[in-house]
């Protein structure tokens, strides 16, 4: 596996330790290393570095396409880690006999970098389209409390993308290919009382907007956060909104409306940089 690695110091050479580290919980204090390989430590000694070789003996290969986690947001909640698939998609004369792809953040690949999400296999598994191009696969397993040792590593991630030609004689290398967002798992409660109410009278709904604490593992209030109160009648599938009210400084929710009809109340978030969107189900009131 390209394990991740424990080392006293960071060098500036970037070498890979031996030591690998065992699986964590979340919570743990704990850092994953921050220690990445270098290109020609990933595909190996016999690939040749591009600089060193005459421009015109080389072709170097192209990257097309990078798709993490089927395109979609990795979400972590506080315990719970999850493997997300990656693959690329890359062409060469000669074809392709490997690839890579990692996920890092921080200022600067080669200095202030505060987290890496490195893949879990020693290898691609390449798949050949045609002659030239082939989709490489590969995973990602991330830990939160671990990797995700803090909440600021939530929001946007640069993504290192690599391939290695057929016959090795080159390899493209780009450090930041494309970005890629690490979110912090929402949730959302709703109450609409009382139930059953008289026509005219007053509906109040309550609820709370949290999500995961990477740090202390458990999930915290989202403070100062416009959230939607949606209203369905009970012969409609349609919500519409109501009013938009923000959470307070514990994350709660509350407001009143007034009774009109049997129907469903839900509150709906519509999500940050760092935060997933999350919705309610409906909470059904008996209007009498």
């Amino acid at each position: 596996m390209r394990m991740r690695v424990t080392v006293a110091a960071v060098s500036g050479a970037l070498a890979l330790s031996a030591l690998a580290v065992p699986a964590a919980q979340a919570g743990d204090q704990a850092t994953p290393s921050l220690d990445r390989p270098t290109a020609a430590e990933v595909f190996g000694t016999g690939a040749k570095a591009p600089r060193a070789l005459s421009r015109a003996a080389v072709t170097t290969p192209v990257i097309s396409k990078v798709v993490i986690n089927g395109g979609k947001d990795i979400v972590l909640g506080t315990t719970v880690e999850k493997t997300v698939s990656v693959s690329i998609t890359a062409s060469h004369p000669s074809g392709i006999a490997d690839a890579y792809v990692d996920l890092w953040h921080g200022t600067d690949v080669d200095s202030g970098l505060d987290g890496w999400l490195a893949p879990n296999e020693e290898a691609a598994t390449c798949t050949k389209s045609s002659a030239t191009t082939s989709t490489c696969k590969l995973t990602i397993t991330v830990v939160p409390g671990y990797d995700l040792y803090k909440n600021l590593l939530a929001g946007t991630w640069k993504v290192t993308a690599g391939a290695l030609a057929g016959d090795g004689s080159d390899f493209a290398w780009n450090d930041y290919y494309a970005t890629h967002r690490v979110q912090r798992l929402s949730k959302l409660t709703v109450n609409a009382a009382p139930e059953p109410v008289k026509k005219g009278a007053t509906i109040t709904a309550t609820g709370k907007l949290s999500r995961a604490n990477w740090e202390n593992g458990t999930y915290m209030g989202y403070t100062v956060q416009p959230v939607k109160l949606q209203f369905r009648k009970k012969s409609s599938s349609t919500y519409t909104t109501v009013k938009t009210i923000n959470t307070n400084s514990t994350g709660s929710l509350k407001t009143t409306v007034k009774a009109v009809e049997d129907g469903y109340w839900r509150y709906s978030f519509a999500g940050t940089s760092t935060t997933p969107a999350v919705t309610t189900a409906g909470d059904f009131v008996d209007v009498k």
